[in-house]
């Protein structure tokens, strides 16, 4: 009687990963969106870029740069999270990103980490572009904030590394090429 109380709450358990579909669904529908932001802004960078001086062309690169990073952003998260945590994408004839099938969670980690230390990045070059309109409190919050960022993406990697460490050596390489569940 206990062991199958257990096996059917094992099987909810394991079936609410399903819970986390609709959140990739939005994420999905949220980078339509992006999508449409980045077609805005395009549009808007496009009819001035004929009475632009250089620095205006160089902000309105990298305001589409910045906009780009954050699509990478989303869909790193949407594809990593839902074959991490939900099930394996399969997609016969299609091409099929190489790194989608090697992030793991910590790979995850970092991916994330690297794309907003490079979204802060393009933010603080946009202001040092820009100097004039930014006053030093703000510049430096800004400077400062990028680097907590920094260190936090460090820490993540040094965390990840020592990690592996403590790994038998046959589990370090299966965990960064395979598809390890969290």
């Amino acid at each position: 009687m206990m062991r199958k109380f257990e096996l059917a709450l094992e099987a909810v358990l394991f079936q609410s990963r399903w819970l986390l579909a609709p959140f990739y669904l939005g994420l999905a529908a949220a980078l339509v969106l992006l999508l449409v932001h980045f077609v805005i802004e395009f549009g808007h960078f496009a009819g001035l870029v004929l009475h632009a001086d250089r620095n205006a062309i160089v902000l309105g690169i990298l305001g589409l740069i910045d906009i780009a990073f954050m699509g990478n952003l989303v869909l790193i998260v949407i594809f990593s999270g839902y074959e991490n945590f939900v099930s394996r994408i399969e997609m016969s004839g299609h091409d099929r990103p190489e790194w989608m099938a090697k992030v793991d969670f910590g790979g995850l980690k970092q991916k994330l980490m690297t794309s907003i230390v490079a979204i802060s990045a393009v933010e603080v070059l946009k202001a040092f572009m820009n100097i004039e309109q930014y006053d030093p409190v703000r510049l430096g919050w800004l400077v400062g904030i990028h680097g907590v960022f920094l260190a936090s993406l460090l820490a993540v990697v040094i965390a990840d590394r020592l990690g592996d460490g403590t790994k038998p050596p046959g589990e370090k390489s299966e965990a960064r090429g395979g598809n390890a569940k969290a």
